[in-house]
């Protein structure tokens, strides 16, 4: 079974690309989906215990968590430590299904890749990309977005120049959708024709 690692930086267009795929009948991981059904589980009580008054109403409140870790990179770390692993573990879970569904190829949607390692865990990396003036008009367009967010945002994640270097196909989503949706095509053809990688027996 071949796994690929979806990624790419905020406002890139990494979910409309990870949304084509799955319309080709791929099967997807969303890492940040995983992370809102932790939250919304019992399971999420472990970051209540560190970060007390942030369970409310059954579950993780995401709004009051982010307000606890803005601007503390150490109370950030202590929630990626209590997180990324039960995060690692619903992904095994996901990965085991699909090689015993015999599934010949999946995609790991996981935003923060090379910042977590985990490109070395696949077998292919996947960048969604756009030209820097394209991010910064999508990312302001957001509701609740500014400048002063934005360059946080992207302080956190690897650049986009380093993540070009160290992935295998870069989708260009600059252009029009189906222009997209060709690459995104393209990409599978050749994910479908790749013999094996060392993720395969793992």
């Amino acid at each position: 079974m071949i796994v690929a690692g979806l990624t790419g930086s905020i406002a890139m267009g990494k979910s409309t690309v990870a949304a084509m795929f799955a319309a080709e009948g791929v099967e997807v991981f969303d890492a940040d989906a995983a992370v809102h059904a932790y939250y919304a589980s019992d399971d999420g009580r472990a970051v209540e215990a560190a970060f007390p008054g942030t369970w409310r109403e059954g579950k993780i409140d995401r709004a009051v968590l982010a307000m606890r870790v803005a601007g503390d990179p150490a109370a950030l770390a202590r929630l990626e430590a209590i997180v990324h692993p039960a995060v690692a573990e619903r992904r095994a879970k996901f990965l085991a299904a699909a090689r015993a569904a015999g599934r010949r190829v999946v995609v790991l949607d996981i935003p923060l890749l090379f910042e977590t390692g985990a490109e070395r865990s696949v077998d292919c990396v996947i960048l969604v990309s756009a030209p820097q003036a394209e991010q910064r008009r999508r990312a302001l367009a957001r509701t609740g977005m500014t400048p002063q967010l934005l360059d946080a945002i992207l302080a956190r994640q690897t650049h986009d120049a380093d993540k070009r270097r160290g992935s295998h196909v870069v989708i260009d989503t600059s252009g029009a959708l189906e222009r997209t949706r060709a690459q995104a095509r393209d990409v599978l053809k050749m994910l479908a024709a790749m013999a094996g990688g060392r993720r395969s027996d793992a």
